[in-house]
């Protein structure tokens, strides 16, 4: 007890030396920290709550788009096939300068922002390549409402003009000439088919994901439509009419 006693009164001693006393007493009362080892802890855990942070940025601006492919490729609204062909791997669009009619050039990155029903076909034109025009037309303009989200495109892969006959006609169109060693880098034909012989999809950022069968008919050109109406249904939670405006 009396030790006791005695180490409490040491205690109570010790606590009521002032402070630069008191650090020379045995069993002074002062608790020294690890700073350094405290601040690396907190820059740790500053970093890993900013990597998490920037993840779940990252999550949230993809989600949109990854939610709207997901409903196309693997739910496929109301059960129905798909018309056209899906492409896996998608291509994006490349980086290289087209032609306008008038001799100006522009590049072909800038068509993205919408989506683009392509077709391919030489300058002069012939029979097939007026139908795929004609589809064209008509498939965007049977959106209705929506048809702002669709630019229909015809790539010239050569040099010859287009007959005076069709300038009319292609007031809504974007009609641009392309080297054809660049565009079959970008699109391609199904297997034994010609690359004028489809109408191709490309999303709005720019990725060639869809390709419509070869001599597409009426009755064809309605199974087009409802891929086109499912694709633009899937996308409408991030994609908007008209190309974003730029900074």
């Amino acid at each position: 007890m009396s030790g006791s006693k005695s180490s409490d009164g040491s205690f109570a001693r010790a606590a009521s030396l002032p402070p630069e006393a008191r650090s020379e007493h045995p069993l002074g009362l002062t608790v020294h920290t690890l700073p350094e080892a405290g601040e690396a802890v907190a820059t740790a855990q500053r970093a890993r709550h900013g990597r998490w942070k920037m993840l779940g940025v990252l999550l949230i601006c993809a989600a949109p788009v990854v939610a709207s492919y997901f409903t196309y490729y693997v739910i496929r609204p109301e059960g129905r096939r798909v018309y056209g062909e899906l492409i896996n791997p998608q291509r994006t669009v490349p980086a290289l300068t087209a032609s306008t009619l008038d001799g100006g050039a522009k590049r072909l990155e800038s068509l993205k922002g919408q989506w683009l029903l392509v077709s391919v076909a030489g300058g002069d034109c012939d029979p097939a390549c007026q139908k795929h025009l004609y589809l064209q037309r008509q498939l965007r303009e049977s959106l209705g409402k929506e048809k702002d989200r669709v630019d229909w495109v015809w790539l010239i892969n050569d040099n010859a003009l287009p007959p005076a006959a069709l300038t009319p006609a292609l007031q809504q169109a974007t009609v641009l000439r392309v080297e054809p060693s660049a565009l079959k880098a970008w699109l391609e034909p199904a297997q034994g088919q010609q690359l004028a012989d489809h109408l191709y999809v490309v999303d709005p950022m720019g990725n060639w994901m869809m390709r419509f069968p070869a001599t597409m008919d009426t009755s064809g050109a309605a199974k087009a439509k409802r891929d086109l109406e499912r694709l633009l249904r899937a996308s409408s939670s991030w994609d908007e009419p008209g190309r974003p405006a730029k900074p």
